[in-house]
């Protein structure tokens, strides 16, 4: 696949870096001789210097035979225009970022469609939704939901509590029970559990169940004395907060802790002033802390754009009893240490953005695709096509290569969970997880 990116900045070279592991023919074009030559020399990318809208710099690249075309530059401006140019000189898709959240808007996207950019990605909302998610639930590290919530996955860090350790799934996840175990995060592997396999101490263990069956999977797993977060403490004031503060549910009061009092004057703008209160001081400051009340906060955000800041101020936040912590953490290399120092939450705004880039990557008929970072892992939702090879057996079967799982499957949106007798039909939604294999291999038995 013939794949163009705008902006070697982390979103653009995250993605080349990815996409270049699977023998994609990737071109990156920036300005910048020193942000290209940093990603050039180790990776198998070419490489262009110069200005993306020019129509000589997209004909150099040969952006007429591009599958698909990404401008994930800082300026929104400039990528929705090189959308428009590489649409209007063939590229086939085009994705434009974009930090105005009018565009993300239904019928808006409808207007960009028709001007030739076939999709926009704004990085904090998609960042504000998975924050709300991991607030809902105290207890879980990641929730996904897959069909609008007819199959429900939990990431849940195992304490002393959990009821069902050193017991071979086997005989916990039968064909009648309501959960099955997809993913295991043990120190530092990944496991893709077999019937044999058994839940460890301080695994970080992948649930795949039902809405109704989460209360008991809080029940197995031991977290009942967890208690809901009514009241939130975000610090820092940029766009991923006020998104999330936007859309968090109405039971929830927020503060939110920033540094520059210009920014404290801009949210109070943005935001209403009975659903959150605007603190003008350092997040890191253990005296403010604890007058603004952080004794009696269950969740503490740190969302600045310093991924060590972050970390540090969760581990404060807990050692001060905070049960719940989401920290932005941009740096990938930082996430197994902020995941080994037992942070909650960790939010990547790019590799959010990329999961949602790379879906379009994908022939077959692909829902959602998210990479979990913390379990080196993928999940995808995928509808089989009539005749395909996921449909013509049992999933016992089908011989799935190592590495890979089914994890339930939405028919007549009704989640059902898979076993080994259960039959795949076409147009049925899919959720598949797997370990070092490359989606683009996966996706060949649902078409």
């Amino acid at each position: 696949m013939k794949i163009i990116i705008v902006g070697a900045y982390a979103i653009g070279t995250h993605l080349a870096k990815l996409l270049s592991r699977s023998n994609n023919d990737i071109t990156l074009i920036d300005e910048d001789e020193e942000r290209l030559t940093k990603i050039g020399n180790d990776y198998d990318i070419l490489t262009m210097q110069g200005n993306p809208s020019s129509i000589h710099v997209l004909r150099d690249v040969k952006t007429d035979s591009a599958d698909l075309f990404i401008a994930v530059s800082p300026d929104q401006s400039l990528n929705i225009n090189c959308c428009i140019l590489a649409k209007a000189l063939g590229a086939k898709k085009t994705v434009a970022k974009v930090d105005d959240a009018e565009y993300v808007e239904p019928e808006i996207q409808e207007f960009f469609g028709k001007l030739g950019v076939s999709s926009v990605i704004y990085p904090e909302m998609l960042a504000a939704k998975d924050i709300n998610n991991g607030l809902k639930m105290s207890w879980v590290r990641q929730r996904w939901d897959v069909h609008n919530g007819a199959l429900i996955m939990l990431a849940i860090k195992l304490r002393e509590t959990c009821e069902i350790l050193n017991e071979p799934l086997k005989n916990l996840c039968g064909p009648d029970d309501p959960y099955h175990v997809v993913a295991i995060k043990r120190g530092g592997e990944t496991i893709i559990p077999g019937g044999n396999d058994e839940l460890k101490l301080f695994d970080l263990a992948y649930f795949m169940t039902t809405k109704q069956y989460i209360p008991y999977i809080r029940k197995i797993v031991g977290k009942e004395h967890y208690v809901d977060v009514k009241n939130v403490m975000f610090m820092g004031g940029g766009a991923t907060a006020v998104r999330a503060v936007k859309t968090m549910p109405e039971y929830m009061d927020a503060k939110i802790i920033e540094l520059d009092q210009d920014r404290c004057e801009r949210l109070n703008d943005l935001l209403e002033t009975d659903k959150v209160l605007v603190i003008n001081g350092d997040g890191r400051d253990i005296p403010l802390l604890l007058e603004e009340g952080i004794k009696n906060t269950q969740a503490f955000v740190a969302l600045t754009g310093n991924a060590e800041t972050n970390i540090l101020a969760c581990l404060t936040a807990k050692r001060m009893g905070v049960r719940k912590t989401v920290a932005m953490v941009e740096n990938v290399d930082y996430v197994s240490m902020a995941q080994g120092l037992d942070i909650g939450t960790i939010i990547n705004k790019k590799v959010i953005a990329a999961s949602h880039i790379y879906q379009m990557m994908l022939d077959a008929d692909v829902m959602n695709v998210r990479f979990l970072m913390t379990a080196n892992a993928d999940v995808a939702e995928f509808i089989p096509k009539e005749g395909s090879k996921v449909t013509r057996k049992c999933v016992k079967d089908l011989g799935l290569p190592k590495g890979m799982t089914i994890g339930g499957l939405v028919r007549d949106d009704e989640g059902n969970l898979v076993s080994g007798n259960t039959q795949i039909q076409a147009g049925d939604s899919v959720v598949v997880f797997c370990h070092d294999l490359d989606l683009k291999k996966i996706e060949k038995m649902f078409i």
